[in-house]
């Protein structure tokens, strides 16, 4: 048996849709798998129903990241971490809320990063990211908005090369 627990699809960091991420896991023989989007559980139904289809073994999945702070730890200084849950109920209304308050977050968080870069973009001449940069950014989101998709963006206006730069250079 061949068992992947940890896939990211396009509406987190990975490339590959649902369907796509099922194709591939025929090809490898996978025959027990789980999606882990961080902090989004918005495939999940089309992941089950695609894994009855496909006849692969499938568990609800999720990776999310907990940040936490204590004064005996650490220095008192914030630690990230990121926790993978499975076989949950993807429509726990508790799940979903918790999620939902993630998202604005992230969506928080990503304006943060976007005022971030654009002061470093100023100093090497770099032409500012709009409102309407953010806003193409977030319709290229398929779940929940993250440093990924601005990577990425920042690859389709040729600021840098690849995804793995910007986050060398800018994230």
């Amino acid at each position: 048996m061949t068992i992947d627990l940890h896939i990211h699809s396009s509406a987190s960091d990975g490339k590959l849709t649902i369907q796509e991420i099922f194709r591939e896991a025929k090809d490898r023989n996978i025959t027990f798998m789980a999606i882990t989007d961080h902090d989004c559980i918005g495939c999940q139904t089309l992941a089950i129903a695609t894994a009855k289809t496909e006849v692969i073994r499938y568990i609800t999945g999720v990776e999310l990241n907990v940040t936490f702070t204590h004064a005996k730890y650490h220095e008192g200084k914030p630690v990230s971490l990121d926790f993978l849950g499975y076989q949950f109920d993807p429509d726990d209304k508790a799940l979903n809320s918790k999620l939902e308050t993630m998202a604005k977050y992230r969506q928080e968080r990503a304006a943060k990063i976007l005022e971030n870069l654009n002061r470093e973009f100023k100093k090497e001449n770099i032409q500012s990211l709009t409102q309407e940069d953010f806003r193409r950014i977030e319709e290229s989101v398929d779940g929940v908005l993250g440093r990924p998709h601005i990577a990425d963006y920042l690859v389709k206006k040729n600021i840098v090369k690849t995804r793995q730069e910007a986050f060398d250079k800018y994230l």
